[in-house]
């Protein structure tokens, strides 16, 4: 097949993928294909990705919700409830490697658009579905969003202070979870292609990842029989592992995790006489003797500010970081340096400014992302240049509203 060569070059240059998700876990993979140079087509109803339209922040017509998740895609807009609208997708379908979708398990093969027949046109296609639940199971028709996912799979009862009730995590982590897993499992679909030339079926249930992250949290509870409960700010294993108030109402986090640094911590803080204590000789016998410790440390760190705390920590080989706003995580030099700010700025004058793409390569050049396209930015260039529909047949499909253009977004 022919990728167009003005996509971003990367490690995926010359694969298409065909992206029929919409809000969050899916296109938050296939940004990370984009990344990496595949050419992502991102296939929208007539509506739009609801995404779009989330307040409260906007630059220009597009949330900046959906501007967080879109870059280096193209978008075209296809009304598959029209027959001509289902067969333009199939033959997409042909054309591409790999299709992302985030339907409810069934829907697609309702419109004819399944895995089924879909795989017999095009035998090496990769099928990455993404769902809450999976394709199978008692839960598999029921719908579901981050917040549900994390609070059934126990990861929500452990967050939260542990005097308080369960909270979500602050960022979305079944939803970008579920996004991760499923581009590894493209990825290593892909590889496998490169063997056998047939595609796989990836099946993703956002629960299923959010269970796979509850970790070493999980081996404990299936070892001893003991629910963990909330962590508030604390370590399940390690008392030293902890965030603590500071001065002047800032915070700090330590992991001092090893007896070297819970001696370079008790230097830092002025405190080396806990080092002879009978109570905090072992980290075994710190953790039995966990709330009486506490105490000690916040006083001590009452003393300063945490910027103020992290070099003297740092300087006894303790890890240790500051609490911070987002305000301070995109002027911090580190992040800056990494290019994890990331200016994106349309052809038309729009701009905005979202976090970066994690995946640097070595001597590679960071390279120019593209500002995440409007509502049907792409149609004609990609149903006209992918599928080789002549300019006459084009305008036929845009007059029976078939196909739409970002310029019809008014209408």
């Amino acid at each position: 097949m022919t990728v167009d060569p003005a996509i971003r070059p990367g490690p995926l240059n010359g694969i298409r993928v065909l992206d029929l998700t919409q809000f969050l876990a899916g296109p938050f993979a296939t940004q990370i294909l984009g990344d990496l140079g595949a050419e992502i087509i991102k296939l929208e109803a007539p509506s739009g990705d609801w995404a779009r339209t989330l307040p409260p922040h906007f630059v220009g017509d597009e949330s900046c919700y959906y501007l967080s998740i879109n870059r280096s895609k193209k978008a075209v807009v296809i009304d598959m409830k029209q027959p001509e609208g289902l067969d333009l997708v199939k033959k997409l379908a042909d054309q591409s490697d790999i299709l992302f979708e985030n339907f409810r398990p069934g829907v697609l093969d309702r419109l004819g658009l399944g895995w089924e027949e879909l795989s017999k046109r095009n035998p090496g296609l990769i099928w990455a579905s993404i769902s809450g639940f999976g394709q199978n199971g008692p839960y598999r028709d029921r719908p579901a969003y981050d917040m549900i996912v994390q609070a059934m799979s126990g990861g929500m009862s452990m967050t939260g202070e542990r005097d308080g009730v369960s909270v979500r995590a602050g960022i979305p982590l079944g939803d970008l979870s579920a996004g991760m897993y499923a581009t590894i499992g493209a990825l290593a679909a892909l590889e496998e292609r490169r063997n056998t030339g047939t595609g796989k079926f990836v099946d993703v249930s956002m629960l299923d990842c959010q269970v796979a992250m509850t970790c070493y949290q999980a081996a404990y509870y299936l070892h001893s029989g003991e629910n963990p409960g909330r962590q508030g700010r604390s370590h399940a294993s390690i008392p030293t592992y902890r965030s603590f108030p500071a001065a002047n109402g800032t915070e700090l986090v330590i992991t001092a995790n090893t007896e070297r640094m819970w001696k370079g911590l008790c230097i830092a803080l002025d405190r080396e006489a806990l080092t002879e204590d009978s109570r905090f000789l072992t980290n075994e016998e710190r953790f039995a003797n966990r709330e009486a410790l506490w105490p000690i440390l916040e006083d001590a760190f009452a003393a300063k500010e945490a910027k103020d705390w992290v070099p003297l920590l740092l300087e006894q080989g303790v890890p240790v970081g500051e609490v911070n706003q987002l305000s301070d995580t995109f002027a911090d030099e580190q992040v800056l340096h990494r290019q994890m700010l990331l200016p994106l700025e349309h052809p038309d004058g729009d701009t905005t400014r979202v976090a970066g793409n994690p995946l640097k390569f070595r001597d590679a050049p960071e390279g120019d992302y593209r500002y995440p396209p409007g509502l049907g930015e792409d149609t004609r260039d990609v149903v006209c240049g992918v599928l080789g529909v002549s300019a006459d047949d084009y305008d036929e499909l845009h007059e029976k509203g078939v196909v739409r253009e970002v310029s019809d977004r008014s209408k």
